[in-house]
């Protein structure tokens, strides 16, 4: 199989609409917990942290401009606003599944038939009527 073939494929399972819409409120939804980390939370746990600045941590290794800079700082940051997306997505889920789930009825009890005993017996009672 070719790979435009292929590609196609794979393209076009599922429903593309649906995707779609997925992505753009996905990225309106990464827009609002970003301005939530960046603008409530990270001022709170700075606070915490006595106003630091994770952004602005920063290591250098070596001197002069053959000097690296690792930014430690920014990759807490990310870490952080990680947990917190995360946490947040699986709060929505929750929550929208707990919206859909359909409660469920417990099944109307099948009518009781003949126990096994009783099945026997009536076998006896008509084996002996011959």
């Amino acid at each position: 199989m070719g790979f435009i073939k292929e590609f196609k494929e794979f393209a076009m399972r599922g429903n593309v609409m649906d995707m779609a819409v997925g992505v753009i409120i996905g990225g309106a939804f990464g827009k609002i917990i970003s301005s939530l980390v960046d603008d409530v939370l990270m001022p709170a746990i700075g606070m915490l942290t006595g106003n630091v600045d994770f952004t602005t941590l920063v290591c250098k290794i070596g001197e002069g401009e053959e000097g690296a800079v690792l930014k430690y700082g920014q990759f807490i940051q990310n870490v952080i606003d990680f947990l917190i997306i995360a946490l947040c997505v699986f709060l929505m889920i929750k929550f929208v599944t707990k919206l859909t789930a359909k409660k469920e009825e417990p099944a109307p009890e099948a009518p009781a038939g003949p126990t096994q005993e009783e099945l026997l017996t009536e076998i006896r009672d008509l084996l002996a009527k011959k």
